[in-house]
């Protein structure tokens, strides 16, 4: 086996927000790839880039040569889709990875540092709004975490600002936050937000991103709200490879870059190449996509290794079936919601149980024990002991404008 990837290191992204935001360091939530298969010696490694496939000779070329197969697995994700507005990115930046992170952690706290050096009450104000624009999962915790930053962490170390009036604008295209759960999960999750010092903004669209400020738009009606930080968590869309396989494959693609796969995962007419994870677009047995999530992702790994093993054995396996572990979010200190099945949870008891579960989803036990204590120690003192502005982060260092 010959595992790809142009990274040298897996990365658990659930918990990227918290690096983003100065609670964990990037180490915390990696592992490198090689240390994870040291003991499995029919396993090798390569550093490469994959970009595209000769079906009829069975070879996935990359971006330095080719790598010959008999059975081809992709799981090469997802990025960041802002709808035809590829320039909002250098103003807005999404959280995919962890370079996305770090950056996004330096203009976090990079915002702090200049309004506590400017004059101008006017340009403190942008300083000190934040806006998150989406309200999933990652928008949700995004925006719950900057204002236990600004209420509960910051105070007492800045001398001319007052870093708890910073404003949380949490912005949803839709009619509510977190629609893949239940109405009233969703309604408290904005009561959280909102005891935390945030506010949600719902039926409101983006129509612009500048480097100053955003436009939103609520039906007829535009606002422009002067800030120096937005944060994008609005949509998601397959890997470029995506494009590239479905085109060698004559598989269809969906508008958000998925190629269609068949209930054994498997391209149609080419049984040799699976498609997993956020790239592939699968149908549950309501005949909807399943979501981009990691339980579907993990599950149909699984599936795939044993639907391998199966055939070589001349042995068949029933089609795929997801098994929903249900959704978690979590939006400050005690405050979560968890839908399982018929069952919904909020407050502590979802809080916890949160903790428990991307805990134990870490792939080494370093990790976990790194995670627990950093989490403990955060929980005691509302410290974030990562809030680092480095120079490869945050437009103000880039700049020179913060020393």
């Amino acid at each position: 086996m010959t595992l790809v990837d142009r990274r040298n290191f897996h990365l658990f992204q659930p918990l990227l927000y918290q690096v983003a935001t100065g609670t964990l360091s990037p180490a915390n939530i990696a592992a490198p790839l090689r240390n994870l298969v040291k003991r499995q010696a029919n396993v090798r490694v390569l550093l490469a880039d994959a970009i595209d496939v000769d079906v009829g000779r069975r070879v996935l070329r990359l971006l330095d040569g080719e790598l010959a197969y008999d059975t081809l697995i992709l799981a090469a994700g997802a990025r960041s889709h802002y709808f035809g507005h590829a320039g909002w990115a250098m103003h807005a930046p999404s959280l995919k990875c962890i370079e996305d992170a770090t950056d996004i952690r330096g203009r976090i706290f990079a915002a702090f540092e200049k309004a506590e050096r400017t004059e101008d009450a006017t340009q403190r104000a942008a300083l000190l709004t934040f806006v998150v624009v989406g309200a999933g999962p990652t928008g949700v915790e995004l925006a719950g975490a900057l204002a236990e930053i600004a209420r509960h962490t910051l105070p007492r170390e800045f001398r001319r600002i007052d870093t708890a009036s910073a404003r949380i604008l949490l912005v949803e295209a839709g009619p509510r936050i977190l629609p893949n759960f239940a109405p009233e999960l969703s309604a408290k999750a904005v009561a959280a937000l909102s005891k935390l010092g945030g506010t949600v903004r719902t039926d409101t669209a983006v129509a612009d991103i500048t480097e100053t400020g955003v436009v939103l738009r609520a039906g007829v009606r535009e606002e422009k709200l002067a800030t120096n930080t937005v944060l994008w968590g609005a949509g998601v869309q397959g890997s470029p490879v995506g494009k590239a396989i479905a085109a060698a494959t004559g598989a269809s693609l969906d508008r958000a870059g998925r190629i269609a796969v068949g209930s054994d995962c498997c391209i149609a007419g080419h049984s040799e190449i699976f498609v997993i994870g956020d790239l592939a677009r699968h149908e549950g047995i309501q005949g909807l996509p399943l979501p981009g999530v990691a339980p579907v992702a993990e599950q149909q790994g699984a599936y795939v290794s044993d639907l391998i093993r199966a055939r070589l054995v001349n042995r068949r396996l029933p089609p795929f079936r997801y098994r929903d572990p249900g959704s978690m979010a979590t939006i400050g200190r005690g405050l979560a919601i968890a839908q399982v099945g018929r069952w919904k949870l909020s407050g502590k008891v979802a809080w916890f149980a949160w903790l428990f579960v991307h805990l134990m989803a870490l792939v080494r036990y370093e990790n976990r024990l790194l995670v627990l204590g950093q989490w403990g120690w955060h929980y005691l003192t509302w410290n974030r002991s990562a809030r680092l502005i480095t120079r490869d982060s945050g437009r103000g260092v880039e700049r020179g404008e913060v020393r």
